[in-house]
């Protein structure tokens, strides 16, 4: 049976939060650090870019805009106190979510085959 691509974007914020915590970025390093850290995520540049609004609205991400480079300015994001606390609620999501998985695969393992 073929592998479902699983559905990426419930973990998205989490992804983006974590990045921009490492070092604040723009939204095209934002995705090149995605795919770097997390090569497995095929993150989408719009829904990346639709998550940093909602990031930005709920005022877990700043900004400050970069003109220091040729082109049009970019908008370079930090994360704040508030984005601080919602990074640390998804590590708690996400532990608690990869002990029912390592449960399941547990009782999994010892199952009885058929053959």
């Amino acid at each position: 049976m073929p592998q479902k691509q699983c559905r990426q974007t419930r973990h998205l914020p989490a992804f983006i939060l974590l990045v921009v915590a490492e070092a604040p970025l723009h939204g095209g390093g934002i995705h090149t650090a995605l795919m770097e850290r997390l090569p497995g995520l095929k993150p989408d540049t719009g829904a990346i870019y639709r998550t940093l609004q909602a990031l930005e609205a709920e005022g877990e991400l700043s900004f400050a805009w970069d003109t220091s480079n040729p082109g049009p300015a970019r908008k370079v994001y930090r994360l704040t106190p508030k984005g601080w606390e919602r990074l640390a609620v998804w590590k708690g999501e996400i532990e608690h979510r990869l002990s029912l998985l390592q449960g399941f695969l547990s009782a999994y393992d010892r199952l009885s085959h058929p053959a």
